[in-house]
């Protein structure tokens, strides 16, 4: 019996004695989870650490991809504090299946689509209607996001749908699961033309900006972001809150976005 009480005795300095560490891991902040579209990484990697350094909050850990994708992982209940979208497509898709918070929405930026090629290319295209880049591809590839289901892709088969030109390089397309990874095919020469963002374009050295599409040969390309609907972090409505200032602002814009923040239902 007393062996058992000194036991006992024991095992309870032990919990007390831990507590307070307990007690301090629990303290401490939950880090921030977003996931936001491969097009967003330069813009909102500098905007997360101005957050950071300003607040003093742990470092928001961002998951880049498709919207896609990004969208069925929610789906699938992967956890994330935020979500911004490259359309509004797969948010309204994730809005759909209950996933956003919807008085967070906002529209937040727009972005164009461009032509791109290595930046020692000598291709010249004008892209209005009747364009045909089929010549310029020669034996190569057309660089995109996949056409179904990627943002980048599917405004860039719009608007050679629109130009009527898709038809002459739909067999000529090698189809990527993200614009990021269509912008590297032509980064590293795998590829002669491409299609991504202009923002994707400015974003790498290595590739240039053979024209750039009629804003009226594709729908609007507009960012959407809103709070998850199982978020319980206390940061993400600040750091959508952050999102809309001045600093975030500047990043958007020295990556070429143009800074909406609007609204989903202002029209």
């Amino acid at each position: 019996m007393i062996i058992r009480r000194n036991v006992l005795g024991l095992a309870a300095a032990f919990l007390l004695g831990l507590s307070p560490v307990i007690g301090a891991a629990q303290a401490q902040p939950k880090e921030l989870v977003i996931f936001a579209a491969a097009s967003l990484k330069n813009a909102l990697d500098e905007t997360a650490a101005a957050w950071v350094k300003e607040t003093g909050k742990p470092a928001p850990k961002i998951s880049y991809a498709a919207s896609n994708v990004l969208a069925k992982q929610l789906e699938q209940g992967a956890p994330a504090d935020l979500f911004l979208s490259a359309d509004l497509d797969w948010m309204d898709y994730a809005a759909g299946k209950g996933l956003i918070k919807p008085d967070t929405r906002i529209t937040l930026l727009a972005n164009r689509i461009a032509l791109i090629a290595p930046s020692d290319s000598t291709a010249k295209l004008t892209l209005a209607p009747g364009a045909d880049l089929s010549a310029a591809l020669g034996q190569g590839k057309l660089a995109m996001g996949n056409v179904d289901s990627v943002p980048a892709g599917k405004y860039g088969k719009a608007a050679l749908e629109k130009l009527g030109g898709w038809d002459k390089v739909k067999d000529k397309v090698a189809q990527a699961d993200n614009v990021r990874a269509a912008l590297l095919l032509v980064s590293r020469g795998e590829a002669p033309l491409g299609i991504v963002y202009t923002t994707d374009a400015a974003a790498d050295p290595k590739v240039k900006v053979i024209a750039t599409f009629p804003e009226d040969s594709h729908p609007p390309i507009l960012y959407p972001v809103a709070v998850t609907k199982d978020s319980t972090n206390s940061d993400a409505l600040g750091f959508l809150t952050y999102l809309r200032g001045a600093g975030p602002r500047a990043a958007f814009e020295k990556q070429g976005f143009t800074v909406l923040n609007k609204p989903a239902n202002a029209t």
